[in-house]
């Protein structure tokens, strides 16, 4: 009767319940239009189209047999609440639509034979479904695309006499065209298909509603669970999930309303967990987890303690496990359709329920099933059609209602069959399998406890199944974070496991590394017991088959046996090396180097270790040689103490090695560490294990302390030579070669800050108060390595203080020779180094330039052949007074000076915050066509500081000048007049008047009446001034007033240049002049003698 999948929900349950429409007509083997249309139905179906399941059948298909329709169910009494096979007949066997295809057009030559032969296969359709309310339809599959409704009347004509022929109405004829939009017109079929399905739903929903009033709740209690189920899963097929999860919780209510008893408690459990299984299913599908888990709960809850047959109890857990895992499912299928879960409440949690559920199952068919008994005959599960009638009963009482079994013999029977059966079932794979899942859940929501904690579980029954392999496998992966973690007991209980694995299998590695985990210090093992453990790894090392390990299958023993004799008869493989820090191992050690280097061993086995070799390697393998020790070790010395005391480790107490070697020169400055410890365990004769420690010591339980440790390290007093407290050492791996700290000093004399660009003088005197001649002394001046690459290649440093330094010069002086140092002998040398020195850079002194006109008027730009002034500005920022010992211009080819440029500011000194100026007339030349902005030039500071010495070399300042603007102008205008009137007297004023391009100018002046002057010359005039011709104009000014007086306005325009103004040439000229007041006779005749 029951598989060992007995439990696994019927895939009708389970599968997405959808309207099935068969179609009939279709010839997809041999007709390649019917191929099309029907893989138009199916293939690549998209999730917006209407969900319907199809099927081609043939036209004379037979559909199941309706059976009489019930009209009193008064003397009913029913066998069972829902048949095995009812879900399967309405899901692939009864069509809610069957859809006749029929190739036939409105034009068709022989449209009445064909119309005859359509109506013949309807009815025969019809006939085939035996009373059902199943709708039938018509597609006529058309060559021609059809006119829009109403246009063509043939074509209404030939579809109303078809439906008549056919007994079909309007709404059940349909039209395919097979043209290039084919998947188009079959969406639109679709739809229409579902409609008519949706119909008969809702008729088959009424038609179950209506048996309700013929029931009663005395005899018809199976029957009300039933019907609310059909209703539910009708309403499915629906499409109507609110009303079919209303339903499912009604049909769920009334099967925990049924009376119970041993006889009918699985058919019970069993129609439970399937509406339950529909009720989360639909809550999770509207979005709503938190009903479907309350439910859930709700579902254990009731159905925990309904066990059924105490001799059938593991038949219960594994119902319990299969409801778990069903709703693991579930709740994982939600998740990847976009529900969000969280660290703790997660499908893990469910697999894991199902894993324990499932090895209680396992614990109770071991119990239950232990007897030795055959599978009874005849077969008590067997059934006449190979499955049962109804969900959850018995193969031996099928239909049976009734408290009490019909026949006793035959319920012993029949039970001592399921347990027969229980005991072929594969109860590991089965556990592994749901503790796998649950592993892969906690993974993803982050719990590694608890997924350390089931993968513990799995190696177990891996372990239980015979795979020591993959038990060992997980373990050992489990046991790096115990070990991390620091939970003793639960590493000590999982290297039990892993021992016994690796004895089973012989793995000699795996073995020892085990074994001497169990001996140490993190196991909470006995100490008989870890006395027994290693006297086994012993006779290991001395390549001897070790004792078996307890609780061990005695056949797997005995043939792990046979496997450890043929290790041991091969001659190779028996050297192993161990990462020991990887474990917490029977022995540790700690290193301390200082000036020497110090090994403490310790052992936490229960008896005494002998090694044959210790060796420390460093990071210069040059010193290995130096810390070795070796000394021939006998096989039956490695266990008692006899007379090698130095290569012996006693349990609990703290050895002692000390290494001593000398550093070479080249290694100062440079660290050392060590790299390794190597203990070799056994000799070449037996088996030989290297045991290597990284670094500076320690192991799994104590790495933290170790940093720790590192990190911080402090000297301690000097302990005993042998033995030492091992609480009072610390670890320090690696250690800086440094030489003695000499005794010379060195002391520097200098005046900060330094000045940009200045050389900065730095005295260094070095005296020697070592007791003996310090020979080849060498130092190194310069900036200080690794700082900005700007500032390297910006400075430079020399040894001649009186030249100055220019690229040529580094920017580090490396190994200068000093010679040798007699005792308290002093060396001065110009520019030495011996220790780190900041000094502070500020920047001497400001330049500002400016460009002013004649008349001291600042200009943004200059014109050709046009005077006008450089001004420069030197500020002082230095905080110690400078020498300006000379400044020079060097004017670019595009500039040139009206008088050869002297220095203003030769030998001046300017204190904190003085300014010195500079006045420089030039002129700019004619410049190239199209050159409107030209170079001015270079400004040369020579300066040095005041309180230097006399002989600092003298600093050169180059400041580039501002580019300007040029301009050519057409007309040049300039005046010649004395620098100051006298009132009453005559002022003469002579105006030249320069052409300066290659064009005759016609030049229009005027001259303004002024209050201050009275003037005789042209008032107005009209000119023309041939090209590059100049031309005088003479006046003779009148002052009338004392003072500064404005002169009469000058008004010049350029008929060929009317863009020039008259003010852009007024400029050029003196708009001003000082008149003095009329003296007397004498003092003119005294100023004129004088």
């Amino acid at each position: 009767m029951m598989s060992p999948t007995q439990w696994d929900l019927p895939p009708e349950l389970c599968c997405r319940p959808m309207a099935f429409v068969a179609l009939t007509g279709l010839d997809v083997t041999y007709n390649a239009i019917h191929r099309a249309i029907w893989d138009a139905f199916c293939a690549n179906r998209r999730a917006d189209r209407v969900p319907i399941s199809f099927k081609v059948l043939p036209g004379d298909h037979e559909y199941p047999k309706c059976r009489t329709k019930r009209t009193s169910y008064e003397w009913y009494i029913p066998k069972g609440i829902l048949k095995t096979g009812w879900m399967n007949k309405h899901l692939n066997l009864v069509p809610a639509l069957v859809v006749l295809f029929y190739e036939l057009d409105w034009d068709d030559p022989v449209w009445k034979e064909k119309q005859s032969e359509c109506a013949t296969k309807v009815e025969i359709v019809r006939t085939s479904l035996q009373g059902r309310n199943t709708k039938v339809a018509v597609v006529l599959i058309q060559k021609k695309t059809p006119l829009p409704p109403g246009e063509d009347l043939v074509a209404s004509e030939r579809a109303a006499s078809l439906c008549n022929a056919c007994d079909l109405s309007g709404k059940s004829l349909f039209v395919l065209p097979h043209t290039d939009h084919l998947v188009g017109y079959i969406i639109r079929l679709e739809n229409a298909f579902y409609e008519h399905a949706q119909t008969y739903y809702y008729t088959e929903i009424r038609r179950v509603k209506s048996h309700k009033e013929f029931l009663n709740k005395t005899t018809h209690q199976l029957l009300f669970v039933r019907h609310q189920f059909k209703i539910a899963f009708f309403s499915e097929l629906k499409q109507d999930t609110q009303n079919a999860l209303k339903y499912y919780r009604t049909a769920y209510s009334l099967v925990h309303e049924l009376r119970t008893h041993e006889t009918n408690m699985l058919e019970i459990k069993t129609m439970a967990g399937f509406t339950n299984y529909k009720i989360c299913r639909l809550c999770f599908q509207h979005n709503t987890p938190l009903d479907a888990i309350a439910q859930f709960r709700k579902h254990i809850d009731l159905c925990k303690k309904k066990i059924g047959s105490a001799e059938l109890a593991f038949e219960h857990t594994a119902w319990m496990s299969k409801q778990f895992q069903s709703f693991g499912d579930l709740f994982d299928e939600a998740i990847k359709l976009g529900l969000t879960a969280i660290q703790t409440q997660n499908p893990g949690f469910y697999y894991q329920q199902a894993a324990y559920y499932a090895q209680e199952r396992k614990q109770q068919a071991a119990h239950m099933c232990a007897h030795e008994v055959r599978y009874p005959t005849p077969d008590p599960l067997e059934t006449l059609s190979g499955a049962l009638d109804f969900y959850g009963q018995r193969a031996w009482r099928q239909g049976h209602q009734s408290i009490d079994p019909p026949d006793a013999e035959k319920e012993k029977v029949g039970i001592q069959a399921l347990q027969v059966k229980e005991k072929d079932v594969p109860h590991s794979e089965l556990i592994i399998a749901l503790l796998s899942n649950a592993v892969a859940q906690f993974k993803k929501y982050k719990c590694p406890r608890m997924k350390s904690h089931l993968m513990v579980q799995m190696g177990e029954e891996y372990y239980h199944a015979k795979d020591y392999t993959k038990a060992l496998k997980l373990l050992d992966y489990v046991m790096c974070d115990y070990r991390t973690e620091r939970w003793w007991s639960l590493l000590t209980s999982i290297l039990g496991t892993a021992l016994r694995c690796s004895y089973l299998m012989a793995h000699v590695k795996d073995y020892i590394t085990y074994s001497m985990e169990l001996i140490g210090r993190a196991s909470t093992l006995w100490e008989d017991q870890k006395s027994r453990i290693e006297k086994n790894l012993i006779k290991v090392l001395m390549n001897e088959v070790p004792e078996a390990e307890p609780d061990c299958d005695p056949a797997s023993a005995k043939a792990a046996q046979a496997l450890w004799s043929d290790r041991v008869s091969l001659a190779g493989s028996n050297r192993f090396t161990i990462e020991v820090q990887d474990y917490v191992p029977f022995g540790q050690f700690i290193l301390l180097l200082q000036c020497k280097l110090h090994l403490y061993l310790k052992a936490d086995c229960p008896h005494p270790v002998r090694f044959s070799k210790l060796c420390v390697s460093l990071s210069n393998q040059e010193y290995n040689q130096f810390c070795v020790v070796e000394e021939s070790c006998k096989s039956q010395d490695i266990l008692e103490p006899l007379s090698q005391e130095n290569m012996c480790l006693v349990p609990g107490k703290t050895r002692k090695y000390s290494f001593k070697f000398v550093a070479k020169t080249e290694d100062v400055g440079k660290k050392i560490e060590i790299t390794a410890v190597d203990l070799m365990l056994g000799t070449d004769n037996g088996r030989c294990v290297l045991l290597n420690w990284r670094g500076g010591g320690g192991d799994a339980a104590s790495s933290h302390e170790a940093i720790q440790a590192a990190r911080s390290f402090r000297s301690r007093g000097r302990v005993p030579e042998q033995h030492a407290q091992w609480d009072t050492v610390s670890i320090q791996a690696s250690t800086m070669i440094i030489s003695r700290v000499p005794k010379i000093s060195v002391q520097l004399s200098h005046k900060p800050p330094a000045l940009s660009n200045e050389m900065y003088c730095i005295c260094v005197s070095i005296q020697s108060n070592e007791k003996t001649v310090a020979k080849d002394v060498k130092l190194t001046a310069g900036l200080k390595p690794g700082q900005d690459a700007n500032l390297t290649q910006s400075t430079q440093v020399t040894l001649n203080g009186l030249e100055v330094c220019d690229e040529s010069h580094p920017a580090l002086l490396p190994d200068i020779a000093i010679g040798d140092l007699q005792p308290g002998e002093k060396v001065h040398p110009l520019l030495i180094s011996d220790e780190t020195v900041t000094i502070e850079t500020v920047v001497p002194f400001d330049v500002a330039m400016k460009f002013v006109s004649t008349k001291f008027e600042h200009l943004e730009r200059v014109y050709v052949d046009v005077p006008f002034l450089l001004m420069t500005d030197i500020l002082s920022a230095s905080p110690w007074p400078l020498h300006l010992v000379s400044s020079q211009l060097l004017l670019a080819p595009t500039m040139v000076a009206l008088d050869e440029p002297q220095s203003q500011v030769e030998h001046v000194v300017l204190q904190t915050g003085e300014c010195a100026s500079e006045c420089f007339s030039l002129q700019c030349p004619p410049v190239l066509n199209g050159t409107s902005s030209v170079a001015s030039g270079q400004y040369l500071i020579s300066w040095k500081r005041k309180s230097s010495c006399a002989d600092a070399p003298v600093v050169t300042t180059v400041v580039t000048l501002s580019h300007v603007m040029v301009e050519t102008i057409p007309l040049y205008v300039h005046a010649e007049l004395p620098s100051f009137g006298r009132v009453r007297e005559s002022l003469p004023v002579r105006y030249h008047i320069q052409n300066r391009t290659g064009l005759v100018q016609d030049v229009e002046m005027s001259v303004e009446p002024s209050d201050a002057f009275m003037f005789s010359g042209l008032k107005q005039v009209r000119l023309r001034i041939l090209p590059g011709a100049e031309h005088e104009m003479l006046y003779n000014f009148y002052p009338l007033m004392a003072g500064y007086q404005n002169l009469p306005l000058l008004n010049i325009s350029l008929l060929r240049f009317p863009t020039v103004s008259g003010q852009l040439l007024r400029r050029f000229l003196p708009s001003r002049i000082f008149v003095k007041p009329q003296g007397r006779q004498a003092e003119d005749a005294s100023i004129a003698a004088a």
